[in-house]
C-alpha cells in the first residue's frame, strides 16, 4: 500500500488514465513489478517529452492603421482600417482594409469607398522585390497561397493585370484573363494582348495560352494559340528578324536580322547581316561591354559586297567596303596614374557612301575619319615624369588618302626650377628659371585605300625622334609690366634622309631616299614685354547703357633664330654643273627641316575685350548687369630686322562675340596685306598705298555666325543624338540631319529629353504655345589674294523642330550653297509618340543620299518584333 500510495501521490491522471484496465484486477494481484512498470512508463509519456504547443505565427506582426485597430479574441481576428500598413516575416501589405485571422494564418486585404462612391487606397502587396497591386487579395502564411483579384504587377518593361490571379508559391502564379502591355497606364492601355490563361514565372518567364492583340479596346485578328514571354533581368540569347523590302538597283532584300549572343554579364555580340536577290550582301558584327568602375566600350565591324547590274553586262559594278569603329573609356577611378582611351573610325572611304544600310546620313555627308588609340601613364617622382604611347590615323574620304602613326612615342620631364626653394615664393628673374625636357618619337605612313595594310604601306614609312628642352623664366618691371624670356634647344634625330645630284645618264636630277641614322641639331631665342590697359567710359547711372569697359592687352616681342647653312648642300641643275641648287638632306624628315633664313622678328600684338553695364529691369535690387559686346578684337603682325625686303608680315585681324543673351556666336577674321603685288600675283617690295591703292590690302577674310534659339527662348541640348556623326568628326546637332539606323527604328528623331518633359502634357492639343526650336549657321569666305575680289564659298544652313501637339513632332534640316546655286542636303521628319508606341516618316527628297522611311512599332525591347516598317534604299553609284 505504501508503494500505491506514492504512486498516487505523483500522478492521479495516470490512475485516471489506466482505470479500466485496472477494473478487473483485484488489488492483491498488483505485484512490485506491475506497480514500477506502469508508474515509469506513464511519467515518460505524459511528463518527460510532452512538446510545446506551437505559436499561432512564425514572426513579429507590426501593424499600424489611420482609424482604429481592432482586436477579436473570439474569431481570433485583427483588423485594420484607413491607411493600414501590416508587416509580417518578408511580406508587407498596405491597403485601405487589412483584416489578419491568425488562427488560419491568413490575411485579407481589400479596398475603400470614398464620400463619392469611389475606390481608394488599393491594396499593394509586396513580398521580395515582387510587387502586387490588386483590388482586393487573400493570402494564407502558412501555405504561401494567395488569391488576387485584378492584380496589377510589373516585370521588367511588361505591365500585367489579371482578373483573378492564385498564387502557388514564391515562383508560380496562374492567371485568368490577363492582359499584358508595356503602356504605362495599366488600367486603359492604348493596346494590350488578351490572355485566358497564363502560367507566370516571375523573373523567368510567362506562358500563355490562347493570345490576341487588341488595341484601343478594339479586337484584332492578330492572334496566336499560345505565347512565351522571356522575363529574366539577364541578357539572354535569341534571334533578331529581319526586315523585307525591295530595292531598285538591287532587288528584293533581307535586312539586319541575326542573332544575338548573351555572353556574359561584361559582354555581348550581335551578328547582323543583310541579303539582296541579286547577290548582294553585308556582314556586321557588333558588341558593347562594360565593368563597373573600370571601364566600358563598343565595337562595331562592318563589311558590304555591293552588285550593281548583271555579270557580262556593261552596267556591272562590284564594290566590296569595310568599315570598324571601336570606343573604349576608362574610369577614373580604375587607375590614379594611368589611362587607357581609343576612339576608332577607319575603314573603306567610301563605306558610308556607298552603304545601303543607312547608319547614319550625316556620316555620309562627312568627308574626314579619324581615329587615336592612347596610353598614358604617370610617374610620381621629382620631377614628375609622363609617359604615353599612342597610334592616330586620319583619312581623307575625298581624296582617299590616309596618314597615319603607328605609334607616337610621348615622354616629358615636368619642370624644374634649379634656382628655386622647395618653399617659398618663386620671384624674381633667377628664382623663375625654369627648364624642362620633352621627346616624341613618331612612326608615320602616308598611303590611299587601295595600299591599306598591304607592304607597300609599311615601305614607304619615315621613323623620327625629336628632342626639346625649352628654357623660361618671367618677370616684373616697373610694376605694371610683364616679362618673359625663353630658349629653346632642338635635336631631331631621323632615319629617313635624301641625297640630290644629276644623272648624266638619266639627264635628270635623281633624288635617293637613303635609310640611315643622321642627325641635327637647331636652338632659338625669343623675349616678350606685355601688360594689361583698363578704360572705363562712364554714361550716367540713368541711362541705359550706364558704362562701357575696354580692356587692352598690348604684347612686343623678339625673337633670334640663326642660320643653320651647315646642313645645306648644293647639286647641279643640269649637264654644265654651271648652275647649283641648294637643298638639305633632311627636307623628308618627319619633323621639318632646318633652316637656313637667318631672322630677327619683332613681332607686335593687341587683345581687345569690350563690355558694357546696363541697366537690369529684372533685378530686385536694382543693381546692373554686365553684357559682353566683343569677347575678343586681336592684331598680331610682325617685322623681321634683318630681312632686305618685305620684312613686314600682314596684319592679321580676328574676333568673336555673342549676341541675344549669348545665343549667337559670331566669329570673323581677315588678312591684310601692306604690299603691293605684280601682274603675276607676286608680292613686291612696294606698299600698297604707294602703288595707288589702299593702305591695307584684304587678301582674305571669313565670317561664321550660329544662331540657336526655341520658344522658351534656351536652346535643346541635344548631346549625344548624333553619337556616328560625332565619331567621325561631323556636328552633334541636326544641322546635318538626325541618325537613320535601319536597324533599330525604335529610336527617336529627336531629343529624347523632349518626350520626358511632355509627359506630364497628355494628349490635350496645345492653345496658345507651341513649343519649337530653330538654329541656323551661315558661312562665308572671301578671297583677294591674286585680285580676284570673289567670294570663295558661301552657305547658310538652318534646322528646326515643332511639336504640333503633346508628342506629335515634325522637323526639317537644309540648307543652300549660294557658291554653286543649289540646295544642300535636305532632310523632314514626323514624328508620333503613341506611349507605348511610336510612329515616324523621315524622308530625304532629293541627292545621292535621297531616301523615304516609314516605321510603327512597340518601342519597347521586349516586343520590338512587332513593327510594321517600309522604306526605300539610296541609289547608290558604287565604283
Amino acid at each position: 500500500m505504501l508503494t500505491i500510495g506514492i504512486h498516487v501521490s505523483y500522478s492521479q491522471e495516470i490512475i485516471q488514465i489506466d482505470s479500466l484496465s485496472l477494473k478487473n484486477k483485484k488489488e492483491k494481484d498488483f505485484t512490485e513489478q506491475d506497480t514500477i512498470h506502469l508508474t515509469i512508463n506513464d511519467t515518460i509519456k505524459n511528463d518527460s517529452i510532452k512538446k510545446p504547443k506551437k505559436n499561432l505565427l512564425e514572426g513579429i506582426v507590426k501593424r499600424k492603421a489611420k482609424d482604429y485597430e481592432k482586436l477579436d479574441q473570439k474569431k481570433k481576428q485583427l483588423t485594420l482600417y484607413n491607411e493600414a500598413e501590416l508587416y509580417y516575416t518578408d511580406i508587407e501589405l498596405t491597403s485601405g482594409i487589412i483584416v489578419l485571422d491568425y488562427e488560419k494564418n491568413e490575411v485579407y486585404a481589400g479596398r475603400l469607398k470614398d464620400s463619392l462612391g469611389n475606390y481608394i487606397q488599393y491594396p499593394v502587396f509586396k513580398q521580395g522585390s515582387n510587387v502586387i497591386e490588386p483590388d482586393s487579395i487573400r493570402f494564407n502564411f502558412k501555405t504561401k497561397k494567395a488569391l488576387v483579384w485584378n492584380s496589377r504587377t510589373k516585370q521588367g518593361e511588361l505591365n500585367i493585370k489579371a482578373e483573378v490571379s492564385k498564387r502557388e508559391n514564391d515562383s508560380v502564379y496562374f492567371l485568368k484573363n490577363a492582359r499584358i502591355t508595356t503602356s504605362k497606364n495599366i488600367d486603359d492601355p492604348e493596346y494590350y494582348f488578351l490572355v485566358r490563361k497564363v502560367k507566370f514565372v516571375p523573373k523567368k518567364k510567362v506562358v500563355a495560352g490562347l493570345t490576341n492583340m487588341v488595341i484601343a479596346d478594339v479586337p484584332t485578328p492578330i492572334g496566336l494559340p499560345f505565347a512565351y514571354f522571356p522575363m529574366t533581368e539577364e541578357s539572354t540569347s535569341g534571334f533578331i528578324i529581319p526586315t523585307p523590302g525591295q530595292s531598285n538597283r538591287q532587288g528584293y532584300f533581307l535586312q539586319n536580322g541575326g542573332y544575338y549572343f548573351a555572353l556574359s554579364d561584361y559582354y555581348d555580340l550581335a551578328v547582323l547581316g543583310d541579303y539582296f536577290t541579286n547577290g548582294s550582301y553585308g556582314l556586321r558584327a557588333e558588341s558593347s561591354y562594360a565593368k563597373r568602375y573600370k571601364f566600358n566600350g563598343r565595337v562595331n565591324l562592318r563589311y558590304e559586297n555591293n552588285i550593281q547590274g548583271e555579270r557580262g553586262f556593261p552596267n556591272y559594278i562590284k564594290s566590296k567596303q569595310y568599315n570598324f569603329q571601336w570606343t573604349h573609356s576608362q574610369d577614373p577611378k580604375a587607375a590614379a596614374n594611368s589611362r587607357f582611351s581609343a576612339s576608332v573610325n577607319l575603314g573603306s572611304s567610301q563605306y558610308f557612301r556607298q552603304s545601303v544600310n543607312l547608319v547614319n546620313v550625316g556620316s555620309s555627308i562627312n568627308n574626314n575619319m579619324s581615329s587615336s588609340i592612347s596610353y598614358q601613364k604617370t610617374f610620381p617622382t621629382e620631377p614628375q615624369v609622363n609617359f604615353s604611347l599612342s597610334a592616330t590615323h586620319n583619312q581623307n574620304t575625298n581624296t582617299e588618302q590616309i596618314n597615319m602613326t603607328l605609334p607616337t612615342l610621348q615622354a616629358s620631364v615636368s619642370r624644374i626650377f634649379p634656382f628655386a626653394p622647395k618653399d617659398g615664393i618663386k620671384k624674381g628673374i633667377i628664382k623663375n628659371i625654369n627648364l624642362q625636357y620633352n621627346l616624341r618619337g613618331e612612326n608615320r605612313i602616308n598611303t590611299t585605300d587601295s595600299l591599306f595594310f598591304k607592304p607597300e604601306m609599311f615601305r614607304d614609312a619615315k621613323t623620327g625622334f625629336q628632342h626639346s628642352i625649352p628654357i623660361s623664366t618671367n618677370f616684373k618691371v616697373f610694376k605694371f609690366f610683364s616679362v618673359s624670356a625663353s630658349a629653346n634647344y632642338n635635336e631631331v634625330w631621323t632615319l629617313n634622309t635624301v641625297k640630290k645630284y644629276f644623272s648624266t645618264i638619266e639627264n635628270e636630277v635623281v633624288t635617293e631616299d637613303q635609310k640611315e641614322f643622321d642627325a641635327f641639331r637647331t636652338y632659338n631665342f625669343s623675349a616678350g614685354i606685355g601688360t594689361t590697359i583698363y578704360g572705363t567710359f562712364e554714361f550716367g547711372e540713368d541711362k541705359k547703357i550706364q558704362a562701357i569697359r575696354h580692356v587692352m592687352r598690348p604684347n612686343i616681342s623678339y625673337s633670334y633664330t640663326p642660320s643653320f647653312e651647315q646642313y645645306y648642300d648644293t647639286y647641279a641643275i643640269d649637264a654644265t654643273g654651271n648652275t647649283m641648287q641648294e637643298y638639305t638632306r633632311f627636307e623628308n624628315s618627319i619633323f621639318g627641316s632646318p633652316g637656313n633664313n637667318y631672322a630677327q622678328n619683332l613681332g607686335f600684338s593687341l587683345s581687345n575685350t569690350f563690355e558694357a553695364k546696363v541697366t537690369d529691369k529684372e533685378s530686385k535690387t536694382d543693381e546692373p548687369k554686365k553684357v559682353m559686346l566683343l569677347n575678343n578684337l586681336n592684331f598680331s603682325t610682325s617685322y623681321n630686322l634683318a630681312a632686305d625686303s618685305l620684312a613686314l608680315s600682314p596684319i592679321r585681324m580676328s574676333g568673336g562675340t555673342q549676341l541675344f543673351k549669348q545665343k549667337m556666336n559670331v566669329n570673323f577674321a581677315a588678312t591684310l596685306d601692306p604690299y603691293a603685288i605684280d601682274n603675276a600675283g607676286r608680292r613686291i617690295d612696294v606698299f600698297n598705298i604707294d602703288n595707288g591703292g589702299s593702305l591695307l590690302r584684304m587678301t582674305s577674310a571669313n565670317m561664321t555666325i550660329n544662331y540657336s534659339f526655341s520658344s522658351t527662348d534656351f536652346s535643346k541640348n541635344n548631346k549625344g543624338k548624333n553619337e556616328q556623326t560625332a565619331l567621325n568628326g561631323g556636328r552633334t546637332d541636326d544641322l546635318f540631319g538626325t541618325s537613320t539606323d535601319l536597324s533599330d527604328n525604335r529610336q527617336s528623331l529627336f531629343n529624347k529629353d523632349d518626350d520626358e518633359n511632355n509627359l506630364e502634357n497628355n494628349n490635350e492639343w496645345y492653345h496658345t504655345k507651341l513649343p519649337w526650336d530653330f538654329r541656323f549657321a551661315y558661312s562665308v569666305t572671301y578671297n583677294n589674294s591674286n585680285r580676284q575680289n570673289e567670294i570663295s564659298s558661301q552657305s547658310l544652313m538652318g534646322s528646326g523642330n515643332i511639336e504640333l501637339a503633346p508628342r506629335w513632332k515634325v522637323g526639317f534640316s537644309s540648307g543652300y550653297d549660294f557658291k554653286q546655286k543649289g540646295v544642300t542636303f535636305t532632310q523632314l521628319r514626323f514624328e508620333r509618340d503613341l506611349e507605348s508606341w511610336r510612329m515616324s516618316f523621315n524622308w530625304v527628297p532629293f541627292g545621292p543620299n535621297n531616301y523615304w522611311g516609314f516605321f510603327i512599332g512597340i518601342s519597347s525591347s521586349v516586343l520590338s518584333d512587332i513593327k510594321w516598317e517600309k522604306r526605300s534604299l539610296p541609289d547608290r553609284v558604287f565604283r
